[in-house]
């Protein structure tokens, strides 16, 4: 994995940046964040769970489909794409110019992914697929949210290393950080 960027390093690599990868746990803020980027810098906005995953009533699409999908996507000359699933890191990690790796405190992914419940129950949420409409968080997804780090990053980090070692890595811990990011 390549050297963490100072704040003003990640600033600086926005501003050249035209295929921005954001990563983290649910509810790290990815969405959010990579749609601001998209309008900030006129970058297309890219979802997985919405342009690959996911079809009608929480269907998940063919495997090999979402790859062929997330292949298209990630060659595009342009792009914010935000989704963290580590099997297709190796079809975006070659493309993208900067990983933005959101990794905020495990209770405030957890607050966000119960607030967005609630708030967008039953209504299909910004950068979710059509035909998805918010449910309540499970148990289980929960739980896997709470042990993201113990189980998803160290198949992250591998990724970084293995398909991306020459890519920027900025690793934003908080929303303070993400707001500072902005402000620069």
């Amino acid at each position: 994995m390549s050297a963490a960027l100072s704040p003003a390093q990640t600033a600086s690599a926005l501003l050249t940046a035209q295929r921005v990868l954001v990563i983290g746990c649910p509810g790290s803020g990815k969405t959010v964040l990579a749609r601001r980027l998209s309008t900030r810098f006129d970058l297309p906005f890219q979802s997985l769970d919405r342009d690959a995953r996911w079809l009608p009533d929480w269907v998940a699409r063919d495997p090999g489909e979402q790859r062929a999908i997330i292949a298209r996507l990630a060659g595009a000359e342009r792009w914010v794409m935000d989704g963290s699933d580590p099997a297709s890191l190796d079809l975006r990690l070659p493309r993208a110019d900067l990983v933005l790796w959101l990794r905020v405190p495990r209770t405030t992914a957890v607050a966000r992914v119960l607030w967005r419940g609630l708030v967008h129950l039953g209504r299909v949420r910004p950068g979710m697929a059509r035909g998805c409409p918010e449910r309540l968080p499970t148990a289980s997804g929960l739980s896997a949210l709470w042990h993201h780090d113990r189980d998803q990053a160290p198949l992250i980090e591998h990724a970084l290393t293995r398909y991306g070692a020459d890519v920027p890595v900025a690793q934003l811990q908080s929303p303070v950080e993400i707001a500072q990011l902005f402000a620069s």
